[in-house]
Parts: C-alpha cells; structure tokens; sequence
C-alpha cells in the first residue's frame, strides 16, 4: 500500500509518521518555569545530532488547543535545561508527565518527583534517572504552519548511573544499555522495552 501524505491532515500524516518511524527514543525534559519551578515533559521526535558540537533535537509541536508548549517558552527564554533518557521502571511517572496542565504548573512537585544537584548544570535531574544529560540551548527553527519548534541542544555534559558503566574486553568505557533498561516509543499508547541486544560488526 502507498500512502500519500498529499491526501492527509496533518494529524493523519502525525499518526502515519508516528506508527512507522519505530522505535523512536524518548527525551524526558526538564526545564525551569518563569517562577523557578521545575517543567518536565516527554517527547518522542527526538535524537542526537551532531558529536562536533555535541549537539541533540527535540521537535515540540503545539498544545491540543494551538498553544505553544512551556518546554519550548522555557528553553528559549532560559536556555537551561536537562534531558533524561526514561528507563522501563520510569514508564508511568513519564507518560503522567505528558498530561496538559496550566502554564506553570510543576510536573515534578505534581508526581512527587525527586531531584537532585547536577554538575555542569544550574538546573537539577532527576534522582532516579539513569542517563541525564546538561543541555543548553543551540538554537531553534520554526517549520510549518503549526509552527513546530525545532529545538538544538548543546550538550555539556552526561550523567550516567554507575551501574550502567562497564569496560569491554580492551579495558575502554562501555555503556551498558541493558542497566539503562530504556523504553521507546511506537504509535499512539504504545511503547517498547529493551530488548535482546544483536551485534553484528561492520565490514571492512
């Protein structure tokens, strides 16, 4: 079957796009609202970007009644902010983070969130978040009529939970995903555990 996209809404194209572009990470972001209170929301149009500068995107759309969302107001005008990769055991507070509330409204103090001090970060993470990065805002593009907001973070820098953190077999830092346990995020309610880890080394 061909799908054309010219024929569609745009929320068919989001729902069709959302369903096929599978699995797709999920940034949890922290940002600090205009009185100092703490912002958290999910967003699954996400990825890193660039190494040289360390650079990761989040694409943030617009309120189901066309406002623009407080992450975007909060990172372009306080530029700060954190993100953290959600792990399977995070997947209920995450997904209640994602509930519409009123401009200002604290995610973390509403879900009894814990934070704590976060070096390279004026901003805190999330206690029991196993991988957390300090982000700054790059810059950000508006593309459509919506308009999305095309959000590029510079990386600082990374936390990683100790219990994550092994060597391979030559002694150098490896990541081990299996103890970030990560979920991921499919259409509409759906989301995906990590799975069997498959290797396959690239040819020469």
């Amino acid at each position: 079957m061909y799908i054309d996209f010219g024929e569609m809404t745009p929320q068919q194209v989001y729902i069709t796009m959302t369903q096929t572009v599978i699995p797709r990470p999920i940034a949890w972001v922290l940002s600090e609202n205009p009185d100092g209170t703490l912002n958290l929301a999910p967003y699954s149009y996400f990825n890193a970007v660039s190494s040289d500068p360390a650079l990761v995107m989040i694409s943030a759309g617009v309120k189901p009644d066309g406002g623009i969302k407080d992450t975007r107001n909060n990172i372009r005008d306080r530029r700060d902010f954190v993100v953290h990769i959600a792990s399977l055991e995070q997947l209920d507070d995450m997904n209640a983070s994602s509930a519409s509330l009123d401009p200002g409204v604290s995610e973390v103090e509403k879900l009894g969130l814990a934070t704590v001090p976060f070096e390279g970060s004026r901003l805190p993470r999330l206690a029991d978040a196993r991988v957390a990065f300090a982000c700054s805002l790059y810059d950000i593009h508006y593309i459509g009529d919506g308009p999305q907001s095309l959000i590029l973070g510079e990386v600082h820098g990374v936390f990683i939970d100790d219990h994550a953190i092994g060597e391979d077999a030559k002694g150098r830092r490896k990541i081990l995903a299996e103890n970030i346990n990560p979920i991921g995020r499919l259409g509409a309610s759906e989301y995906v555990s990590f799975g069997e880890v498959l290797i396959r080394r690239r040819p020469d």
